[in-house]
């Protein structure tokens, strides 16, 4: 009887564990299930990168865009008789021309120039090499003013000293054809309403005599004031002081952007092209009838 006892409450411990096993298991199917060994504890995390703004545009010019990069540094042109590298110096003009924003090794900024390649009739790739760089500075030299008339003397007007980096040159060099002039206070007007710009001013339309940036550094010059200036820079060569000058017109205008005012070495240039005065007129400008001159950030010339 006593042994009968005992198997009883065996047999019943024996129900109790399983039925307890029984309900642990039916939680755990209803809550979050258990990890098994061969179950990391972490997660690898997934690599997130930012979506273009158009990703079927864009996704077939990733290899583009890696050729792009190399380039912008590394390819070699001739202007001017001389050796260009890289197209780093004129990127914001590039921007401008393509009408993107996009960073100039990315992939999207390749879709915009194989866009601009498809228009212009050169293979739609996306990569700037030298064929389609050449075509860009061809546009740009397109834009620029095409009449290279003397003006008359009533057609010029004689800048005040304040309008100049140099408050000393002579008046023969401070004149201005004065549709030109009339469109330069309007862009100054401008910039200086520009916060951003910081500009210092005596007026809404004047700049500060202490103020540097935007100032004119060379407006008319006459072709004898021409050759004097190539006399005393022989090896200046086309791309420096140009025989048929621009400014033999009055409509061109060297103003201020940073650095050496009309240096054109690589490193000065570099400086010119990342000021915001520089950035500034390359988006402005045209406004107010103003187009460049690629080569120097400080040239402008209006074209109305």
């Amino acid at each position: 009887m006593k042994n009968g006892k005992v198997h009883i409450a065996l047999i019943v411990i024996v129900l109790a564990v399983a039925g307890t096993v029984a309900a642990f298991g039916a939680r755990s199917s209803r809550g979050q299930s258990t990890r098994t060994k061969s179950e990391p504890i972490v997660r690898p995390t997934t690599r997130i990168t930012p979506n273009p703004k158009n990703p079927s545009a864009s996704a077939p010019f990733l290899a583009a865009a890696s050729q792009n990069a190399i380039l912008k540094d590394e390819l070699t042109w001739t202007f001017g008789g001389k050796q260009q590298h890289g197209w780093y110096l004129y990127d914001l003009l590039i921007s401008k021309t393509l009408n993107t924003d996009d960073d100039s090794e990315s992939s999207d900024f390749a879709a915009a120039l194989a866009h601009w390649q498809k228009r212009t009739g050169l293979q739609p790739d996306g990569v700037l090499d030298e064929d389609a760089f050449m075509q860009l500075v061809s546009q740009w030299q397109s834009n620029r003013l095409k009449i290279r008339d003397y003006p008359s003397p009533d057609q010029l007007l004689t800048a005040p000293t304040t309008d100049f980096y140099d408050p000393s040159r002579l008046p023969e060099l401070r004149q201005v054809e004065r549709k030109t002039y009339e469109a330069y206070k309007r862009m100054i007007a401008a910039a200086i309403a520009e916060p951003s710009l910081r500009l210092a001013r005596t007026s809404a339309s004047e700049l500060a005599p202490n103020e540097r940036y935007f100032k004119i550094v060379s407006a008319f010059r006459s072709r004898e004031y021409q050759d004097e200036l190539r006399r005393k820079s022989p090896n200046s060569g086309t791309a420096g002081l140009a025989v048929n000058s621009p400014h033999f017109t009055g409509r061109a205008l060297d103003l201020y952007v940073g650095g050496d005012p009309v240096d054109t070495k690589d490193s000065n240039r570099a400086i010119q092209v990342n000021t915001p005065a520089y950035r500034w007129l390359v988006r402005n400008a045209e406004r107010f009838g103003f187009r460049p001159y690629f080569y120097e950030p400080w040239h402008w010339e209006y074209v109305k």
